[in-house]
């Protein structure tokens, strides 16, 4: 390869730092291929002599241009290209690559569109490329969508051209280096510490619970938080789409679903390893989301002696949950009747934690909601804890709270059985919210 055309210009085109970048990254790739280096010490390499590269194109760019363009080429060779910087920082949540030239962030809850940007669709695509290609994935125009990880666990969503149509496109969902517990939601404002008990017995009890909400409003944190009050002694199977959760347990048994290969054959789904977990000898499963016909399986499950399974499933409200079921019920291609499904559901679980990403970017717990069972052809269901909206600041921020309904869920009488007497003022309603709940 010729070098770059010498220029004394401190100003780049975006064409000419392109071309550039190229050189200095094929350069080092050829030098260190050339020398047989195994993947581990190529990081070495390439930082020692990204320099000597750059001399022999007798550019003059100032220092500060300099660094940028050897800091972005590092990040293609050795990480995830220009999001590298952006994967680094602990108050980004999620990155968002809506095309090569707009890159949103979430940060504190709120989204902004970011500084970063792509070369070229090419340039998204190899980041792409990087990410899934060690977890045996691919993506093109025939198979547009894809899910993977990051090694740190971090969950990522790509989807190409043709069904992407500005170009290549990438949603990562950051994965927490610090695992919360309860006690940080409730410093966050998330839950209240008379929540914190009641779910905490609830999880130890082995009941069977449900957390619902939108994208993005926390529901997996939640489900983390959860999953740590299970006790040490207990066999733990979770089953996810992409391996995020962070059991802390040591008897855990992970799995995760495999994409179909090139010919469209051997994918192993949600609802498959939901059906292997039962001959695993599960004392809890654990299901990252349900989103199809597992939702029958884990139902069947859950009513056939696997008490104290816990999942989510997108919802905006306990009531949407409860109908979501249903039609994920009915995608099993079982033709059962709707009494007979709601029948399911109610003697399956037990209890239907709302999950709620608020309009300032707040995550809040926003119901606590006991399936009480059936009238008619109803599924009744009783609100323990509730978050009621007082208002809204000037500057944008919900106001409100979290609070006890005053009203003892129906499974008392279980939970003191399994060991867990909850004193009165677990149910007991601050008195200026409960007067609100009432209404």
């Amino acid at each position: 390869m010729t070098s770059p055309a010498a220029s004394s210009s401190a100003r780049f085109a975006g064409e000419d730092l392109a071309r550039l970048k190229k050189y200095l990254a094929d350069n080092l790739l050829r030098a260190a291929e050339s020398e047989g280096l195994p993947a581990d010490r190529r990081s070495a390499f390439f930082q020692k002599n990204i320099g000597a590269a750059y001399e022999q194109t007798q550019l003059k760019l100032p220092d500060d241009l300099q660094k940028q363009i050897f800091e972005q080429v590092l990040n293609d060779l050795l990480g995830y290209g220009p999001i590298q910087p952006l994967l680094e920082d602990e108050n980004v949540s999620e990155i968002m690559v809506n095309g090569p030239k707009k890159v949103f962030v979430e940060k504190d809850g709120k989204l902004i569109k970011s500084n970063v940007t792509f070369d070229s669709d090419e340039h998204v695509l190899q980041i792409i490329e990087r990410i899934i290609l060690p977890m045996g994935r691919h993506v093109d125009a025939d198979s547009p969508t894809v899910d993977a990880r990051l090694p740190d666990g971090s969950r990522v969503n790509a989807v190409v051209r043709p069904v992407a149509i500005d170009g290549p496109s990438i949603t990562i969902r950051k994965f927490r280096k610090d695992k919360l517990k309860a006690e940080d939601l409730i410093a966050f404002g998330s839950l209240t510490r008379q929540m914190a008990d009641f779910l905490e017995a609830c999880v130890r009890a082995r009941f069977n619970i449900i957390i619902s909400g939108g994208t993005g409003s926390g529901k997996t944190t939640l489900l983390n938080v959860l999953s740590g009050y299970i006790p040490e002694n207990e066999r733990i199977i979770t089953i996810e789409d992409a391996a995020e959760l962070q059991l802390q347990q040591d008897h855990v048994m992970r799995m995760e679903t495999k994409a179909a290969n090139v010919d469209g054959l051997h994918a192993v789904s949600i609802r498959e390893l939901v059906k292997n977990s039962l001959r695993m000898r599960p004392d809890r499963i654990v299901v990252g989301e349900v989103r199809g016909g597992e939702a029958l399986d884990m139902l069947q499950a859950m009513n056939t002696g696997h008490d104290g399974s816990l999942t989510t499933v997108h919802a905006n409200t306990p009531r949407d949950a409860i109908s979501r079921i249903e039609t994920l019920v009915l995608m099993a291609g079982m033709d059962l009747p709707l009494r007979v499904v709601r029948q399911q559901i109610s003697s399956a679980v037990d209890l239907i934690v709302q999950q709620t990403r608020l309009k300032d970017g707040q995550r809040k717990i926003t119901a606590v909601t006991e399936v009480a069972g059936m009238e008619g052809e109803i599924i009744v269901l009783t609100d323990i804890f509730k978050f009621m909206q007082t208002g809204v600041t000037a500057e944008g921020k919900v106001m409100g709270e979290v609070n006890a309904t005053g009203i003892r869920p129906n499974f008392t009488p279980r939970l003191e059985a399994a060991g867990f007497k909850l004193s009165a003022d677990v149910f007991a309603p601050k008195s200026s919210a409960a007067q609100n709940a009432r209404r």
